[in-house]
């Protein structure tokens, strides 16, 4: 029953725990200050997100638990929310804090929602992962593009 117990808790734990893969063609850390840079090819992959970029810097806290990402040049990514919505999308910026599971997308940027088949264009866009929400800024001299896929009342019947 002992085994049982320690077996049972061991394998709920590994269930609980995801796991987060780095893959870059050079990786450069200082532990003291937390701060871990990847250089050239960077991909990142949990569960169903993934982040690809030029390179990113993830800081991390005391604990080693990151509890920021932030990826430069060229950015690609696919975002899974907590409501199953999929994301996909580029951007020259991004920033990922893993405790509010918020991204914040810069420069360039073009998400697109998979599932309803929206799609938002702009320079500064927000995306609430936990609650599914996204915000989104133009620049000064061009506005946020939002595209939607509306089918007709016939196409519906």
């Amino acid at each position: 029953m002992k085994y049982l117990f320690i077996l049972t808790f061991l394998l709920s734990s590994i269930l609980l725990s995801q796991e987060l893969k780095i893959k870059a063609d050079a990786f450069d850390a200082d532990q003291n200050k937390g701060i871990s840079i990847f250089t050239g090819h960077v991909r990142i992959k949990k569960v169903n997100d993934e982040l690809n970029a030029s390179k990113v810097t993830v800081y991390t806290d005391t604990n080693n638990k990151p509890t920021k990402f932030i990826a430069v040049g060229n950015a690609s990514f696919a975002i899974e929310t907590k409501q199953g919505k999929h994301y996909k999308g580029v951007a020259q910026k991004v920033i990922y804090i893993p405790k509010t599971k918020e991204y914040h997308f810069f420069t360039d940027v073009h998400l697109k929602q998979l599932d309803e088949k929206k799609e938002i264009l702009g320079d500064e866009v927000v995306l609430q992962t936990i609650d599914g929400k996204a915000y989104a800024k133009g620049v000064e001299k061009a506005p946020v593009i939002m595209i939607f896929n509306i089918k007709d009342d016939k196409e519906q019947k």
